[in-house]
This record gives C-alpha cells, sequence and structure tokens, in this order.
C-alpha cells in the first residue's frame, strides 16, 4: 500500500451580511486520484440550507446559500491523504497540439488574467530558445522568482498577468496568472489552481498554484515555492482565478475574518485503508 501524507484543514469563513445575499463558496477539497478525502464537515452558523454541485470534468465543488442579515460564519474542516506523483523532469516533453486531449485545448488559449496573446514575442524572446519540456516551464517559474516581488498589498482582485509584468511585484495569484500567460504564449496548455497549501509566511490564506499539460498528463508547478508541491491540497482548477473564486456574493455582505489553516498529520494508515474501502 501506497503511503499517503495526511494533512488536516481548518477553514473558518466569517460575514457580516448587511441585506439577504447569495452565497456561491468554493473551498471543499477536490476529490480526485490524488487526494482522498478521509473526512470533512462543512456547516454554517446560523444553519442553512445548502445546495452542492460538483463540475464533472474540473472537479470543482460550489455550495450555494442564502443568508439573512446578520453575522454568518462558515466552516470547513477535512482531513485529506495525499498522493504526490513524481515523475523523472528529463523525460517529460510538450505534447504537440495535434496530440493534446481535447479537453486539454481550452487551455491553451488567453483568458481575463492570463493574456498569453499579449505576452507572445516576449515569452517567444525569453523562452523560445530553451529546449521544450518540464525544464522550460520550471525555467518560467525561475525567471518569475527573480524578476517579479513577491510583496503582499501590491496587486488587487483585478491585477492581470500584464499588470504584473509591468509593476514587477504581486502575490502568489499573480506569479501563477503569469506563468500561465507565458505557458500558453507556448503552446503549453496550462491552469489555475485554488488550494489550501502548509507554509508559515505569510499569514494562512488561500494558495495559487498553476498545472502544465506535459507528457501526456497535467503536471504541478508553484512559482513562488513558498509551500511544498507534495503538501498542497486542491480546492479548484480553472483558467484563471475567476472560475475558482473561494466567494462569490450576489448581494452586500463583508468579510470580517479569514483563517483557512493547514497541519500536515502523522499518516495512519488504516484511516487512509478505510477511506480507500469506502471510496
Amino acid at each position: 500500500m501506497t503511503e499517503m501524507i495526511r494533512v488536516g484543514i481548518d477553514n473558518e469563513l466569517t460575514y457580516n451580511v448587511v441585506q439577504p445575499s447569495d452565497f456561491i463558496f468554493n473551498i471543499e477539497a477536490a476529490k480526485n486520484q490524488y487526494q482522498l478525502i478521509i473526512e470533512e464537515n462543512l456547516t454554517f452558523d446560523p444553519p442553512l440550507p445548502y445546495e452542492q454541485f460538483t463540475d464533472p470534468l474540473l472537479e470543482n465543488c460550489f455550495v450555494r446559500i442564502r443568508a439573512n442579515p446578520g453575522p454568518l460564519k462558515v466552516s470547513y474542516r477535512a482531513t485529506v491523504g495525499l498522493n504526490y506523483m513524481v515523475s523523472d523532469p528529463a523525460v517529460i516533453q510538450e505534447s504537440p497540439i495535434a496530440t493534446l486531449p481535447m479537453e486539454a485545448i481550452p487551455f491553451i488559449y488567453p483568458s481575463r488574467y492570463c493574456q498569453s496573446d499579449l505576452l507572445m514575442r516576449m515569452a517567444q524572446r525569453e523562452f523560445g530558445v530553451l529546449a521544450p519540456g518540464y525544464a522550460r516551464v520550471e525555467a518560467i517559474c525561475r525567471w518569475i522568482r527573480e524578476h517579479i516581488q513577491y510583496q503582499i498589498g501590491s496587486s488587487n482582485p483585478n491585477t492581470s498577468a500584464a499588470d504584473v509584468l509591468l509593476q514587477r511585484a504581486g502575490v502568489c495569484r499573480d506569479f501563477a496568472h503569469l506563468a500561465i500567460a507565458f505557458c500558453r504564449a507556448l503552446n503549453i496548455p496550462a491552469r489555475f489552481i485554488a488550494s489550501y497549501a502548509n507554509f508559515p509566511d505569510p499569514p494562512p490564506d488561500f494558495h495559487a498554484l498553476f498545472e502544465a499539460f506535459l507528457g501526456g498528463r497535467w503536471y504541478l508547478f508553484d512559482p513562488t515555492e513558498l509551500a511544498p508541491r507534495n503538501q498542497v491540497v486542491r480546492i479548484g482548477t480553472g483558467r484563471d482565478a475567476t472560475d475558482v473564486a473561494f466567494a462569490t456574493i450576489f448581494g452586500t455582505a463583508q468579510m470580517t475574518q479569514m483563517s483557512p489553516t493547514v497541519q500536515i498529520l502523522e499518516t495512519n494508515v488504516e484511516d487512509v485503508a478505510a477511506a480507500v474501502a469506502t471510496a
């Protein structure tokens, strides 16, 4: 049996709801072949009925509620077993467009925050001479770390990859958007990953990474190098951050607290085996 890393998630969001409002949350750990949900619990205070929908292709789980005026607390706790796949980067090549699976095609086009069409000339100049493959995507991540300053407060929800390149500063969301844009400009399908991650600095927050499609499958990259990739719990997958917002509010409400924390637990093979048996 493959031993998994067990990760504990404790996420609490609090709001002050001013008028009756609809919320759509995307905060549950995705259920896929790389991570196994051993246990999880989603609650609302005050208690509220909710609806759930899981995207069958991208595995994003959306939860919809309607809240009346007053305080609202959303709590999500889970234990997740992670099985991170490791391959030899030297043998991982890029996939020609003609051989891409059709479900990867949407991730080679420009999107709202990843304007690969605007960055094509720069991407070709900086990375076009490099040998295609896993190492070229790693070179993109390295270039971003060397040329873009990680600075909290330097960007906002409207900041795009092109903006980050101009201001030379951003946070994990911006690093991921820029890497995705560079990859797509080189005809490498790339997609945005929202996650829970275990990192001591900066303060607890959701974490953004990206995946590139290479050698017939998706590989995870983190341009910030803030968190070990084998300890990242995927929440959502999309073209960019637009598709995987952790909360979308239709109405008037202010967030008063956010504390998504992650703890690495000792591996308990019996827990993992029991979860596999019931999956």
